[in-house]
């Protein structure tokens, strides 16, 4: 099925919102079923193309990684009308060749978190969606072009790592991760990518290499010193490459994908023979199957 964008969602630090273009900020208070978003979400247009951004931490980072309202966070975005988000976000590197201040578009995840909610579906309604393929290739393609242009290093493939956080790796953790074959580690886009998946929305993961984790021997172990100076440049290349993104020809905005009918095959219930209590809390996600 060929489909055309609506609006894109941006979840990542504060900082992104700072783009050359952007105009019309709005301010957008929602709630859902599963509590608050981390934040207030911010509607804005950037070269005409609606966008919604959400602070993943908070403003002023004050929300860990494992205390996140996934959920509510994905949610809120689907009831804002987003179709496609792209996560930024701040990662180790596992492999020499992925230096810090690299990009990597993410295609693969491996979740070691625990406790957290990771499904809309809870039941009685229960939903099982394919994972194989975790990112949209068109969006990433979208941000490879945008990635090539803004000239910033970006490794076109990867698989990221989930740890639980907050705290970095042992160094027995990082090497044991490196043996997998994982290339980034991160606390944050597990369980977002399910849940985005679950709610029909096409995710993407541009991952900023921060630091060598602590498996490399000639660097220094990681530190949120060293993390904050190098994300700080990277946050002015994920904005230079952003600008780039919204000022692509339409031609490039179509997609083939199959993220935005998972829920088609996955669904393991008659919805129309479920009470309110049931469809109420995933009442956005299922609404056109009703």
């Amino acid at each position: 099925m060929n489909q055309t964008a609506g609006r894109t969602g941006i979840i990542g630090g504060s900082g992104l919102y700072d783009i050359e273009g952007i105009e019309s900020m709005e301010h957008l208070e929602i709630e859902t079923p599963f509590g608050k978003p981390s934040d207030t979400l911010m509607l804005a247009t950037i070269h005409g193309h609606e966008v919604v951004f959400l602070p993943r931490h908070g403003r002023g980072h004050s929300i860990p990684p494992h205390q996140i309202n996934y959920r509510a966070n994905i949610y809120a975005m689907k009831l804002a009308g987003v179709n496609r988000i792209i996560s930024i976000s701040a990662v180790g590197s596992l492999r020499e060749h992925i230096a810090p201040g690299d990009f990597v578009l993410v295609d693969q995840f491996v979740d070691r978190t625990h406790s957290r909610d990771s499904t809309f579906f809870d039941g009685p309604v229960v939903a099982h969606v394919s994972m194989a393929d975790p990112v949209c290739p068109c969006l990433k393609s979208e941000l490879a072009s945008a990635c090539a242009k803004a000239a910033v290093t970006t490794h076109q493939q990867g698989s990221y790592l989930v740890m639980q956080g907050p705290q970095f790796s042992s160094r027995a953790e990082s090497n044991l991760y490196r043996s997998w074959g994982m290339d980034v580690i991160g606390m944050t886009n597990l369980p977002e990518a399910k849940l985005a998946r679950e709610a029909e929305i096409c995710y993407a993961t541009v991952a900023m290499s921060t630091d060598y984790d602590c498996w490399h021997e000639e660097e220094d172990d990681v530190s949120v010193e060293s993390i904050i100076e190098v994300m700080n440049g990277n946050v002015t290349k994920a904005q230079r490459m952003l600008q780039y993104f919204f000022t692509a020809g339409d031609e490039q905005k179509a997609c083939s994908c199959t993220c935005r009918q998972a829920l088609e095959s996955g669904i393991f219930a008659d919805l129309k023979s479920q009470n309110d209590e049931a469809i109420r809390p995933i009442h956005a996600l299922v609404k056109r199957f009703l």
